[in-house]
């Protein structure tokens, strides 16, 4: 389990600093292997910006999903 959360933490990493030029940034809460679902809290000006879920689903989840398989849905939480 530990190494799924690994996995998907060095997925994230390599999205953030796109996030982080544009004043926002992504935090991996939780990973859930049985399920397949990783949790994310986006924060920054991707906090409150209307396009976070867009950038969520067709960016991290994309992203994540192409690393580690396992991982079936991002969710933000």
């Amino acid at each position: 389990m530990e190494d799924l959360r690994a996995r998907v933490q060095e997925a994230l990493d390599k999205i953030r600093p796109g996030l982080q030029a544009d004043g926002g940034d992504a935090e991996l809460v939780e990973v859930n292997g049985e399920t397949g679902i990783a949790q994310i809290r986006m924060t920054g000006a991707c906090g409150g910006c209307p396009m976070s879920t867009m950038t969520l689903k067709m960016g991290i989840e994309r992203t994540i999903r192409s690393f580690v398989p396992e991982i079936r849905e991002v969710v933000a939480v």
